[in-house]
Formats: C-alpha cells, structure tokens, sequence
C-alpha cells in the first residue's frame, strides 16, 4: 500500500506509546536475578527511569517497517550520487560475508583457529596489490580518509628515515575535503593548486610550488571534474625529481580498473574505497574500508599488524620497527573484507576491466544526452562521472540546488550539487556501470524536463519537494538548530 495512504502511522514512536503495552515475551530466567543497582555506584544511577515508548510487537514492526519504506536505497531506485559510487551491491557477496566461519569469528580467536580468514586477508592484500601495481597493501584503514592519513603518515615517516623534516603538502582545487584534512592531521602544511581552464592539475603552478619542503602530492585519479589527467606521468616526474612523493586517492577507482594502474602511472601511493568500488555497502554514514597500497620504498612502514605466510601458516606480525603503528583492528571492517574477496573473485581481470568501461560509457552516454540544457564543465568527454553546470537554469532563478529538490519529486535521488567548487552551480553525475540504458533515460528526461520547467514555471521547482514526506526545510536551522530530543507535552 502507497506510503501516504496510512497518514495513522506518520507519527514517531513516542506518539504511538500507551502506557504498560510491552513489544517482547522473553521465558523466565533460570540464572539467579541480581539488582543492578547495588552493583553500580550512585553517581552512575539514573534518578527515574527513562521515558522510552511503550508500543506492542504489531505497531513496533509497523513503525519501523514504515520507517523503512520512507528511506531512499538503491534496491529499489537510481542513486546518482557523484564522486561516491552508490552502485548495487550483488547479493551473493551478502552471503559470503554471513558465512559463519566468517561472521561469528571471535576478535580474540588465535591465528590457529583463525587460518581461513588470515588467508583470506593474505590472498585480499596481494589481489589489492596486483590491480593497483603496488608491491604491499595495508587492509586496516577502515574509511577512504582513514587510508588517507595512513598514507600521509607513511610518507612522512619515510622522509624522517632519510633525515627530512618536510613541512608541506601539495594539493590541488578540486580535491576531495579529507586530503586537506587528512594532510591537516598528519601535521602538514595544506598548500592548495589551482587548477587550470580545463580543470586539470597546472603544471606551471605545481612547478613554482615544488621545493625541498614539500614531502607529498595529492591527487585524484580521474579528477573529481571526471577526468583522466592527461598529463599525469609528466605531473608524477616533476614531483619525483623534488624528491616528493606522490599520493593517488582512489576514491574514483571504479573508471580505471583493469585499464591501467596507478602503480605503473608512478604513483607511490593510493588508497581503495571497498566500499565503492568493491560491492561493499556505501551509505547511511558507513561501514566503509579504506585499504592503503605502497610502493616497495614505503612498505617498511605499514602499520600493523601485518598478515604474513609462510609455508606451515598465516600468521599477524606485530614486530615491524618501521611501522606507523597500530591503526586498528582488523575485525572492525572483516565483513567488508569478505565482500571484496567476493567480488574480486568473481569478476576476474576481465570483469573488472568492464566494470570501469561501462560506468565510462553510461556517463558519457548522459553527459552527451544533457549537454543540450546544461554546460559540460570541461571540453571533451568524460571517465566514470560527468559534471555539468546549472548556469543557464541560475540566470533564470533556478539553483542547482533547486534541481536536486525537483528530481526527488521526478523519482531520482540527487546527484552531488555545488561539487566541485570550481564549477558554477555544479551537478556531478556518477551513473555507474550497473544502471540500464531505460533508468539513464528516464533520468535524464527528468533533468531536460526539469531544465524546461525552468524556463517556463520554475515556482513548481521553487516549491519542490512536494511528494516526499518532508517538505522543502530551511536547511540553515536545520543544520545549526537540529531538533533530535523528544520532549513531553507540559
């Protein structure tokens, strides 16, 4: 039954609550009951107990059921979301990550019990290595900005090896938030570049900021423009004969892979979103992995633990007096891990290969059918996300902002807006490999319906949204002044 026909359950759990109803039948316990109370400190006790809701089993299930169907996930709808890889997620690798070898592995297990994962880890890193063309992969980062600053912080304690104290990091305009910020951690200097009329790295304004103080470069491959720096290899040399190193973040990986590597472009150092480009979940705020891989030079300083195989067993080394140090435990993102295995498995050289050629072909395939209505932000074509501006729809008081509203009433999740900054009215596009030619064309009829409405009646834009359950906020207060605490009526 369509959501907005049961207006009765438009309520938070709280308003449905009635006093003594109960929502569980538990059996009588057969332990000896012990009064928590005389057990904790007083300064630990609650003074009453706390108004959670009273709801039966019936209306528990019905309200998070709801709750459920009001959500946007890519099981059921287009999830174009620039630069973040929302793509379906085979089922099958689900189920490899629930096996319970896998799933109920204790975290304190020892490594005699723990050989199949261990191996998997093992055999996970090499496969990472292979596809990258780097000599060693750390597994442990457990987000893209966590194998960031496990990166920088690697690259840093490669240059205090060699007696350099290098105080800067190179950074271009159109780069993702976290490498400032992740560099920012590490305790550089961000030193940002500004991007040339095509949006590519300037090599004029990179050479004048190379110096001996510079210890990295950070860029990412496609650039966040969706394009494929042309002149990459010459960027790579210009920072190694300064003796910087150079840092690829791989949060576009799903447009090369298969295609070329970052290790044979000469990067030093890159990082994977399994959680993006490996059929891990993406989205809600996490999980995620962030996988780190080295050049041989670097991979002194992995953090450890680091799974190692001999001929009798896989086994953690922990005595590496090189290492960063200990990022965190692997059985934090292990599932995750599983899931890649899978998938990697699965799909083969071959598979992965045409995993970035269709993503390439579908965004291009739009980028062709919206160029009409809306500016390419750059000439030419585009790798695995395009990028297009809203400028024309601004001259006639429709924001992209407004865009991204109106298509949540047309059925599509938004794309990325206002990204990247050097784009006026920005719309980044990511259809991904997964999606059919019909989605991709209802999508873009709703973008050129969308355009034309601008045009003609843009106050139905102006009000949009208008289908889904919460209208159109002041986004503002909502940020700076959220409401998250449920208060009784006095």
């Amino acid at each position: 039954m369509p959501y907005d026909t049961q207006p009765a359950y438009d309520r938070l759990i709280f308003e449905l609550s009635s006093p003594g109803r109960v929502a569980y039948s538990l059996p009588e316990l057969d332990v000896p009951v012990a009064d928590v109370r005389a057990r904790l400190p007083a300064g630990a006790l609650r003074r009453e107990a706390p108004a959670l809701p009273e709801v039966s089993e019936l209306d528990l299930v019905r309200h998070y059921s709801r709750l459920s169907q009001m959500n946007y996930g890519l099981d059921t709808h287009f999830y174009p979301l620039g630069s973040c890889t929302m793509k379906y997620n085979p089922k099958i690798n689900e189920d490899m990550a629930r096996l319970a070898g896998f799933a109920r592995l204790h975290p304190l297990t020892p490594e005699s019990l723990s050989q199949g994962a261990l191996r998997l880890m093992y055999e996970l890193a090499s496969m990472l290595a292979e596809i990258a063309g780097m000599d060693a992969v750390s597994l442990q980062p457990a987000a893209g900005a966590q194998g960031e600053l496990a990166g920088v912080l690697m690259i840093r304690a490669y240059h205090r090896s060699k007696g350099e104290h290098r105080t800067k990091v190179l950074v271009p305009d159109s780069a993702h938030g976290t490498n400032p910020a992740s560099t920012a951690i590490a305790g550089y200097e961000v030193v940002q570049l500004r991007s040339n009329q095509n949006g590519e790295v300037d090599l004029g304004e990179l050479g004048r900021h190379l110096g001996d103080d510079v210890a990295a470069f950070m860029i990412t491959m496609p650039n966040t423009l969706g394009m494929f720096e042309a002149r990459i290899v010459e960027i790579i040399e210009m920072c190694h004969a300064r003796g910087v190193q150079v840092y690829m973040d791989g949060a576009n990986l799903n447009a090369i892979l298969g295609i070329t590597r970052p290790g044979d472009l000469g990067f030093d150092v890159c990082h994977f979103n399994l959680h993006k480009t490996f059929t891990t979940p993406h989205g809600g705020g996490g999980p995620g992995a962030g996988p780190v891989g080295v050049k041989a030079h670097l991979e002194p300083f992995l953090p450890v633990p680091v799974v190692t195989k001999t001929d009798a067993a896989y086994a953690l080394d922990w005595k590496r007096p090189r290492s960063i140090g200990k990022l965190q435990a692997f059985q934090g993102n292990f599932g995750m891990l599983v899931r890649a295995y899978a998938y990697i498995r699965t799909m083969g050289g071959d598979g992965l290969r045409a995993v970035s050629e269709n993503a390439v072909l579908n965004a291009n395939y739009v980028l062709k059918r919206l160029a009409a209505q809306y500016d390419p932000a750059t000439p030419g074509y585009c790798m695995h996300e395009c990028v297009v501006s809203a400028r024309r729809q601004k001259k006639l008081g429709v924001s992209a902002m407004d865009i991204a509203k109106r298509l949540l009433d047309l059925g599509f999740y938004a794309p990325s807006t206002y990204f990247p900054l050097i784009v006026e009215e920005a719309l980044m596009i990511e259809p991904t490999e997964t999606e059919s030619k019909e989605t991709l064309d209802a999508f873009c009829e709703a973008m050129l319906r969308i355009a034309k409405e601008a045009e003609e009646s843009p106050a139905v834009i102006h009000e949009a949204p208008v289908t889904t359950p919460v209208r159109r906020l002041d986004q503002t207060k909502a940020a700076r002044e959220p409401n998250l605490r449920w208060r009784t009526s006095p």
